[in-house]
């Protein structure tokens, strides 16, 4: 599993200390629960502040804005995801393997950092902070259907389906997971990705 990337402040890299009680990043933390529970575009910093239980102008000392937190949070999403691409298992060996390997990982980062990855799918594009954010899934999502394509060309994987429907139905299937998935239950990660692989690669058929 990549190693969760610490988030920083866009102007200077650091953790800005506030009121005590809090730093950055548990300000962050709670702020992406309420973006996730009302909204972004609905959610004001009043709003952020009862949250937190501070005045608005103690946000300040973490975060110069709204905008900030989003775009901490979405780049903590996408710095999961975007490290697996860089992996050597993700790199070289057979496509096949190398899309097992970055389909897993993405699970692995998904329920890791569930409620960025939540934020980030359920992104409108109304900002130019979300815009970038979005194609940068966009970006992530065709190299991932380049791997596809390079499985099937290799003959790992069947030649009657294109490679683009292939990437959709499995992102379709793994964005799910935010829905229902609850960490600490009954399935764990390891076996929800073993899981994923094994509906991906092998179906529903039952083996003969």
């Amino acid at each position: 599993m990549p190693s969760t990337t610490e988030t920083s402040s866009p102007a200077n890299g650091a953790a800005k200390r506030g009121r005590p009680g809090y730093d950055q990043q548990s300000v962050l933390r709670i702020a992406v629960d309420v973006f996730n529970r009302h909204g972004y575009d609905a959610t004001s910093m009043g709003i952020l502040a009862d949250n937190l239980g501070i005045s608005k102008s103690a946000i300040y000392h973490h975060v110069p804005s709204k905008g900030d937190l989003l775009k901490l949070a979405l780049d903590h999403a996408l710095g999961g995801l975007e490290s697996i691409l860089e992996q050597p298992e993700a790199t070289s060996g057979a496509a096949d393997a190398r899309l097992e390997f970055v389909l897993r990982q993405t699970v692995a980062v998904l329920v890791d950092r569930l409620p960025f990855v939540t934020l980030l799918l359920r992104l409108r594009g109304n900002t130019e902070i979300e815009r970038d954010a979005l194609e940068r899934r966009r970006t992530f999502d065709h190299k991932v259907a380049v791997l596809i394509s390079a499985a099937r060309d290799e003959g790992s994987l069947r030649q009657d389906i294109d490679p683009r429907t292939v990437s959709r139905l499995l992102f379709g299937m793994i964005n799910s997971i935010v829905e229902w998935y609850k960490p600490g239950g009954s399935l764990s990660p390891q076996r929800l990705a073993d899981d994923v692989i094994t509906m991906a690669f092998d179906g529903l058929h039952a083996d003969a």
